[in-house]
């Protein structure tokens, strides 16, 4: 696991690998294609997984996707709004010049693969409709559903407080050692979380 947190919303990339010699999973390219790029140094990408479709998340997509051949993979409920002005907050929140269609749309359940690595997708929307987490090997990239000590924002276009209580009652269910890498702030996990974040449900 690498993370570069970049953009004006220091938005975390996460650089993922199964140490064994096999293709990076990128996720979330915030910006700064070029330091991305550098940081990736002459692996191969598997993929390039968008945890939801806000422009802070996805502003050096393009470049990367040039520079490496690598699929773009969105979950079909944001895949919209990255392309265009009238998806789910695009106006707002996509990239709707710049931003590539997807060449892989996912839903609940689906994998991602990384070499020796595999992610399972888990549908959290509440934030945006199409928000996702990864989770595999022990880790859950949780994009803007879940971070410490708290949860993504629900009050832009597409946002639904009470889908979000949903979806990080699905995440309480993970293992306490599941360690938990956000798309803003520090790392976590599920056992800290189950002690101090308010809108954990409670026993």
């Amino acid at each position: 696991m690498q993370r570069l947190t970049l953009g004006p919303l220091d938005t975390n990339c996460w650089l993922v690998d199964d140490g064994a010699g096999g293709p990076v999973l990128v996720v979330d390219p915030a910006d700064d294609a070029s330091g991305i790029l550098e940081a990736l140094g002459s692996r191969g990408v598997a993929a390039v997984a968008l945890t939801h479709g806000h422009f802070d998340h996805l502003g050096a997509v393009r470049e990367i996707l040039d520079s490496t051949g690598a699929p773009l993979v969105v979950h079909e409920d944001d895949a919209v709004s990255i392309t265009t002005s009238t998806g789910n907050g695009g106006a707002l929140f996509g990239f709707s010049e710049t931003a590539p269609q997807a060449d892989r749309t996912v839903r609940d359940g689906d994998a991602i693969t990384a070499g020796e690595l595999e992610f399972r997708v888990i549908h959290t929307p509440g934030h945006t409709p199409g928000s996702i987490c990864l989770y595999g090997a022990g880790i859950l990239l949780s994009g803007d559903t879940l971070f410490a000590g708290s949860i993504g924002r629900t009050d832009f276009p597409g946002g639904d407080m009470a889908a979000m209580r949903r979806s990080v009652a699905r995440l309480a269910s993970l293992p306490d050692e599941t360690r938990v890498c956000p798309g803003h702030g520090p790392e976590t996990s599920i056992a800290r979380e189950r002690r101090v974040n308010p809108f954990f449900p409670r026993a």
